[in-house]
């Protein structure tokens, strides 16, 4: 898709030397992928300190024990 958009240069000459790429083509579709593919962990990062860790957590116990109802 063709488009005009005006840019930060400061931003591209950044992008440039952090990823090496030659055209502003290359380095937005480049970005855009990494914002599409960071979208799960920023989901993720939403629940920091919303998830109760236990001490004693034990995969093997929840194996052996995962067709018992409490």
């Amino acid at each position: 898709m063709k488009t005009n958009i005006d840019l930060d240069e400061n931003l591209l000459k950044q992008g440039f030397a952090i990823t090496g790429l030659k055209t502003k083509k290359e380095l937005i579709n480049f970005a855009l992928s990494e914002l599409v593919k960071r979208q799960p962990t920023k989901n993720l990062l939403e629940l920091a300190g919303e998830i109760e860790f236990v001490d004693d957590f034990s995969t093997d116990k929840l194996r052996t024990n995962r067709y018992v109802i409490d």
